[in-house]
């Protein structure tokens, strides 16, 4: 097994060395999905790196993705979210796990949370652990002194998730700035 390592770790270095960093970076912060990402940015009014940055987040970019607690596709929505959303859009039809459908409907999603809380990092906090919670410790002087911002995320995984979400963000923003 260690040498199974060694050969491993030196054709990374050798990757590194002849293609750069833009490697690893393209296999960390991949592009995919441009035109429904486009579409559905414009359609919205959410910027393509936030988009960008939750299906990164969320599914590394893989259109079959389910999760254990049963959230489906690239922006892991959760099927009964996914049906009130596509009311709301009109859509009588849908695949989570078609890429169009589901970036349709969760970046509709993150536009309706953003208007919601009024703030990018509370929508977020909304999408990962749900829009109740969140009303909830913006309630609580605990975690938020003005009612709005959450100064304290009270679950750990949705603070991984916002600090997960922030660097992808810092990097997609710079990568497709126009």
């Amino acid at each position: 097994m260690k040498w199974f390592f060694a050969i491993f770790c030196s054709i990374m270095f050798i990757c590194l060395g002849v293609f750069g960093t833009h490697l690893v970076y393209s296999l960390l912060f991949p592009i995919k999905f441009e035109e429904e990402i486009a579409a559905a940015s414009q359609s919205f009014g959410v910027d393509e790196a936030v988009i960008f940055s939750v299906i990164n987040v969320e599914s590394r970019f893989k259109a079959e993705a389910v999760s254990s607690k049963g959230a489906v596709g690239l922006m892991q929505i959760m099927p009964s979210t996914a049906k009130e959303l596509a009311s709301a859009q009109g859509m009588s039809d849908f695949n989570l796990k078609e890429a169009k459908h589901n970036i349709t409907l969760g970046t509709y999603y993150i536009a309706k949370l953003c208007k919601q809380f009024d703030n990018l990092e509370t929508a977020l906090c909304a999408y990962n652990a749900g829009p109740t919670n969140v009303k909830n410790w913006l309630m609580d002087k605990r975690y938020s002194d003005d009612g709005k911002t959450l100064k304290e995320i009270p679950f750990a995984e949705t603070k991984g998730y916002v600090k997960k979400f922030h660097k992808n963000f810092k990097y997609y923003s710079a990568r497709i700035a126009r």
